[in-house]
């Protein structure tokens, strides 16, 4: 197991517990006012008009930024790029669906994307999210990057369609693809 994916199963184990029976979100006992947070509210990106799949919460811990899914009706099961990028818009250009939010939030202006937990590459390359079967994302994510919610703030936050592998080789900026589900970061 990887140490980012310890670190998110230990931090949604001990901020949230472990959920049984019934599928719910690590969310549902989240009192807002225990924790200074974010929340985002995500949007399924179409050509005939964005649909709301719900919201992600960004919460300061010790070790950086989580991020707390709790999202559903997502069309594509699986592992997904999840990324902080620049702009602060989520609209569709002639390039394509959500491409107004502009390119992984790269405030060093670095140029190469990398993995999640390392001090290289773009600051907003976040783990990947993974949605299970129902279409449901539900398992948080840690960002050792990105040290408090505020630096978010005027960016989006953005789904893509494809699995992430934090390299720009063989395909660039992970080759996750096209953008599925984005929110503009308040």
């Amino acid at each position: 197991m990887s140490k980012i994916s310890f670190i998110s199963a230990l931090l949604a184990t001990a901020l949230f517990g472990a959920t049984h029976g019934e599928q719910s979100s690590p969310l549902n006992s989240f009192d807002p006012k225990s924790v200074d947070h974010i929340v985002i509210k995500m949007s399924a990106l179409s050509a005939n008009g964005d649909k709301s799949v719900g919201e992600v919460v960004a919460i300061n811990t010790a070790d950086g930024v989580a991020f707390f899914p709790r999202l559903s009706g997502l069309s594509a099961p699986g592992m997904h790029g999840f990324h902080v990028h620049t702009n602060p818009d989520c609209g569709s250009s002639d390039k394509g669906l959500g491409m107004k939010a502009g390119g992984h939030w790269d405030p060093q202006n670095t140029g190469k994307h990398s993995f999640p937990w390392d001090n290289d590459g773009h600051k907003g390359d976040l783990p990947a999210l993974y949605v299970d079967t129902n279409g449901d994302a539900n398992y948080p994510v840690l960002s050792t990057k990105i040290k408090n919610i505020n630096e978010l703030k005027g960016h989006s936050l953005m789904i893509h369609l494809g699995a992430d592998n934090h390299s720009d080789s063989p395909k660039p900026l992970g080759g996750g693809g096209a953008r599925l589900v984005c929110g503009v970061i308040n």
